[in-house]
């Protein structure tokens, strides 16, 4: 199979966001234009002379991708190419916070897009701030863990529900520990036309502080315990893709990472209940 993501990039041993790309590309094939939000996947892989990129590649700022990735597809279209997909790869500070005006406009538009974040719940790039997506709970270098506050005080914002609420042909979420679905749900975006969103958990090794061998197993045990679901919203029908049978304690989860090390019981909890009733909502 050919590579349209090279390896001699420079990101972290271990980080799930290049995996995230890797297995992406595999499917989308050749005849893609990729579109890429500053992010910590800028730097690796893009910086002069190298480039790890197989495909074209459009590097823009945090908060234009949408817009960006919105006027390839129309340059193309005017020109009667009708075949070459564009791709949004962005991480969550993009996603959730900076550039979601532009990302509303370009799925109320319902522009041709398919946009794949790779969410690592903090800004990464710049140090390991917070972001909308960073969970209940957990340090960032913006949101400490010390005497008054534990930590995030906020719940990760439901960004995949809002980008629903656009109601565009589809949205999913991904997680890289379950690989086999995140490919089956980027072929099938492939294959549709207009505005299509997946959410992919890319676990990041510095921000979370974990054992970098460990990433596709924590990938994989933040769906066993249910704090990261699997569904699909096609036509506005929405889709379970995975219900563990029997829920892993949401614990096995946040002490594997040194984020979530100042937790008291209490707090992990407060953490398993909140996921038990967004379960229960769900049924």
């Amino acid at each position: 199979m050919e590579e349209y993501f090279a390896s001699g990039h420079t990101a972290c041993a271990g980080c799930g966001m290049p995996i995230t790309v890797r297995h992406a590309l595999n499917v989308l094939g050749k005849d893609v234009i990729v579109v890429n939000a500053t992010s910590c996947l800028e730097i690796v892989s893009s910086a002069y002379p190298r480039s790890a990129w197989g495909v074209p590649y459009i590097h823009s700022l945090f908060e234009n991708s949408g817009a960006i990735a919105a006027g390839a597809v129309a340059s193309l279209r005017v020109q009667g190419n009708d075949h070459t997909k564009v791709v949004v790869f962005a991480g969550d500070g993009s996603t959730y916070d900076i550039g979601f005006g532009v990302l509303s406009g370009m799925l109320e538009r319902n522009d041709d897009v398919l946009y794949i974040c790779y969410d690592n719940e903090a800004y990464m790039n710049t140090g390991n701030q917070r972001s909308g997506s960073t969970p209940f709970g957990a340090a960032t270098t913006t949101s400490p863990a010390g005497k008054v506050n534990h930590g995030k005080m906020q719940w990760k914002k439901p960004i995949a529900e809002i980008i629903a609420a656009h109601q565009i042909p589809y949205v999913a979420t991904a997680s890289i520990g379950y690989m086999a679905d995140f490919e089956s749900k980027v072929r099938k975006a492939k294959d549709m036309k207009g505005a299509r969103f997946i959410l992919t958990l890319a676990p990041c090794v510095t921000g979370w502080n974990y054992d970098s061998s460990k990433t596709i197993e924590l990938a994989k045990l933040a769906v066993d315990t249910g704090l990261w679901m699997l569904y699909e919203i096609e036509d506005g029908k929405f889709k379970l893709s995975l219900r563990p049978q029997q829920f892993k304690p949401v614990a096995d989860y946040l002490k594997m990472q040194a984020r979530f090390k100042h937790l008291s019981e209490e707090q992990i909890k407060t953490i398993q209940e909140h996921m038990n009733k967004a379960w229960a909502e769900m049924k």
